[in-house]
């Protein structure tokens, strides 16, 4: 099965930033979308590269929760980049894939 992205994209604007209320893809904060057989990654990165680390991760779950509900998504991997956390706040995303 193929992964439509544009039903990707749409879910990911029910992703919303926590500290301004509106959705990260109206604020542009996706950077890439890609799918390889049943698995979708996602790239994002942040308003500001010291936003709080609670928001961050916060962002980079809901991203995962909405695109799993993608038809035919079995696995979701979200990294964020330019962030002064990114590799803290990859590790902790990519512990939530398993």
């Amino acid at each position: 099965m193929t992964i439509d992205i544009e039903k990707v994209r749409e879910k990911l604007k029910e992703v919303v930033d926590p500290e301004f209320g509106r959705p990260i893809v109206d604020r542009n904060l996706i950077d890439e979308v890609r799918a390889d057989g049943g698995t979708v990654t996602v790239v994002y990165h942040l308003t500001v590269p010291f936003c709080p680390f609670v928001f961050a991760t916060h962002i980079g779950k809901d991203i995962r929760e909405k695109v799993k509900q993608v038809e035919g998504v079995e696995k979701v991997i979200v990294q964020v980049k330019d962030h002064i956390q990114t590799e803290e706040i990859n590790k902790m995303l990519k512990e939530g894939e398993k």
